[in-house]
């Protein structure tokens, strides 16, 4: 049996894991075919959560969803922790799971051992087996051969290192691909298409030429607290300074953050990412397949890495590890995934009076992060919570970029930026979806579309100089996606009409846009009929529990999406009701010389921002900092 859970939030623990695998091999009868693609806490719906209070039994379930390797059919199920049965077992017709972990090196291990791939390597002069990685890569449904496409079928990449230390992505084996039968790793095709040599490129990061000439004019810094953290930590419940929240994982999102309220008041039941694609803008051969959906198709749960004190996080940390499962579902345990810690960041506010002198107050921010390797890129999430009510969602992509050499007498591609001798890097772009599920004051809200507008001239606007603001509401499903328009600086808010401040206006939370990208994209490309959500900036939609996955639950050799544009077909009532903020941002990566060969953070973010939310600056109660000789920041005019 299961232990008890003492929330119903809480992530599945190993032995969780292993009775949901168990359950399931015994009540269904599966043989050694079977594979577990992800296995989740199935989340009580927020009713229940809501109703839920210290002492309550806990019931606990479990979502799975499994494909069988020898007829390639996937089949989802229910299994009931408390009561040990399968609840519900469903065939899923048409739909592929997504890729895992264990197939990621076994396709590697199968191909590098094929005679067919070892030849084709020895012809280009590479014969240590030991330094290539085979890397594979998903299918949209229309870039598949047709007579593959009832098949879980990838394709590959081919790189070989110089030495069993130095960089894996330093040298591309051009025009060479391998496309594979993920069930039976049977080699399908070997293409090769051309072969544009092997450049001596200045690739390595470390160990490298720099080893030798690394600066040493940087002094230490020090963080410290010498009296502790300012944070609690009970189990999954994190509190500090007037915030409360719940931290969770899972496969698919990696982190999620549940039931954020300041000062007893609610704000969110649910933040996370809900898909992160990846269009590589790259006809060529070598790239012309090169989308991914790092979410659906792999999932940021499983691709977390442990992070380490000095190196990933600085200062008084807490650490909270991540318990997932591989595809036999047996459990296994990232440690450190999750780092809290807080953080200095200069002033929070400051005033000068020339009679009173100055006061100035510190802003300190409590940090929850992870770091997610996929492949040869790393993307770094920091959820970021302020004494003012604000909170922050940053993300920093860096890792090493896909390069590709060009012929020697040919010009270099004008889709990328050559970074090395013979060797460009393709432009790509990164589409990030944040799914926030804001409860302001409850679940009783209206979405509203902010712009500002400037008066025109007249008697009462002689100088032109007037702007003023228009809300206006985002009244049903059919005018659910909306786009950031630079020249009236629009904002999105989500308020609560049921309430009222002191001020008598409804008390609201802000979205502030940043790094809103265009997708440059035809609507009729198979790559954006698997994803318009990209076509603009923000969607609202009505809440529903099921509703997760905005390119649908199977994005995996997808032809078009199953998620947001399914959803808002019914057209939907928005005002007054539980609503979802779908927000699209991310990086238009024009590749540069300066990324490589490893590349510096590239830093994204956006922000929640109470909006009359509160009847004052909420931070006016921030004690002064001390300095260093022991008295309050304050300063006396002489």
């Amino acid at each position: 049996m299961t232990h008890q859970a003492t929330h119903p939030l809480e992530p599945l623990d190993e032995h969780e894991f292993r009775q949901t695998a168990a359950v399931l091999r015994r009540d269904e009868e599966l043989g050694g075919s079977w594979r577990f693609a992800g296995i989740e806490l199935l989340e009580p719906d927020k009713t229940a959560v809501r109703a839920w209070r210290p002492g309550d039994v806990v019931p606990r379930a479990a979502f799975a969803v499994l494909w069988n390797r020898a007829d390639n059919q996937t089949w989802e199920a229910v299994v009931d922790l408390t009561g040990d049965r399968v609840v519900t077992w469903t065939h899923v017709p048409g739909v592929t799971p997504n890729f895992t972990t264990d197939e990621y090196h076994e396709v590697d291990e199968a191909m590098r051992a094929h005679p067919d791939v070892v030849a084709a390597l020895a012809a280009r002069g590479i014969t240590d087996l030991s330094l290539v990685l085979i890397e594979v890569w998903t299918y949209g449904k229309a870039l598949m051969p047709e007579k593959y496409r009832d098949r879980r079928l990838g394709w590959c990449d081919i790189w070989y290192r110089d030495t069993p230390e130095s960089n894996a992505y330093a040298h591309p084996v051009s025009g060479l691909k391998v496309v594979v039968d993920m069930n039976t790793l049977e080699l399908l095709e070997l293409e090769d298409d051309h072969d544009h040599g092997q450049p001596e490129v200045n690739a390595e990061y470390a160990p490298g030429p720099w080893t030798g000439t690394l600066r040493t004019d940087l002094k230490p810094l020090e963080i410290t607290q010498p009296e502790g953290v300012s944070f609690t930590l009970d189990g999954t419940e994190l509190r500090w300074q007037n915030w409360n929240l719940r931290l969770g994982f899972n496969h698919r999102e990696g982190p999620v953050i549940y039931q954020v309220g300041y000062g007893g008041r609610d704000i969110a039941y649910r933040m996370s990412f809900a898909e992160l694609m990846v269009p590589y803008r790259d006809a060529s051969f070598d790239h012309y397949r090169r989308t991914a959906f790092d979410i659906g198709e792999w999932g940021l749960g499983f691709m977390t890495t442990s992070l380490e004190l000095g190196c990933d996080c600085l200062g008084e940390i807490r650490y909270l590890d991540a318990v997932l499962h591989d595809t036999r579902g047996e459990p296994y345990t990232i440690k450190n995934a999750i780092c809290l810690h807080e953080e200095d960041n200069a002033v929070l506010w400051k005033h000068v009076d020339h009679t009173n002198g100055a006061e100035v107050r510190r802003m300190r921010r409590m940090v929850v992060s992870c770091h997610v390797t996929v492949a040869n890129y790393e993307y770094l999430v920091y959820w970021r919570f302020y004494q003012d009510g604000n909170i922050e969602c940053e993300v920093r992509a860096t890792g090493l970029m896909v390069t590709t050499p060009f012929g020697a007498d040919g010009a270099p591609p004008s889709t990328g930026t050559v970074v090395d001798k013979q060797t460009y890097a393709p432009f790509h772009q990164h589409f990030l979806v944040a799914r926030l599920d804001l409860d302001v004051d409850g679940d009783g809200n209206t979405a509203y579309e902010v712009d500002s507008r400037a008066l025109p001239v007249s008697d009462s606007n002689p100088y032109g100089l007037a702007v003023v603001t228009d809300a206006t509401p985002i009244r049903s499903e059919s005018e659910a996606a909306r786009d950031f328009n630079w020249s009236t600086q629009r904002s999105w808010k989500v308020a609560n009409p049921n309430r009222v401040n002191a001020l008598g206006t409804h008390p609201a939370y802000k979205l502030v846009p940043s790094a809103s990208i265009p997708p440059l994209m035809d609507p009729g490309t198979p790559q954006f009929l698997r994803a318009p959500i990209i076509g603009h900036t923000l969607w609202v939609t009505r809440q529903h529990d099921e509703e997760r996955w905005p390119c649908g639950d199977y994005p995996t050799q997808s032809s078009a999406d199953d998620g947001m544009s399914r959803w808002i077909a019914d057209d939907e009532s928005l005002e007054n009701t539980d609503l979802v903020l779908w927000y699209v941002f991310g990086i238009h990566h024009i590749t540069r010389v300066e990324d490589w060969p490893v590349m510096p953070a590239d830093t994204i973010a956006f922000w929640l921002k109470p909006f009359g939310f509160f009847d004052q600056n909420p931070s006016i109660d921030v004690p002064p900092s001390v300095k260093a000789d022991g008295e309050v920041c304050r300063h006396h005019p002489e």
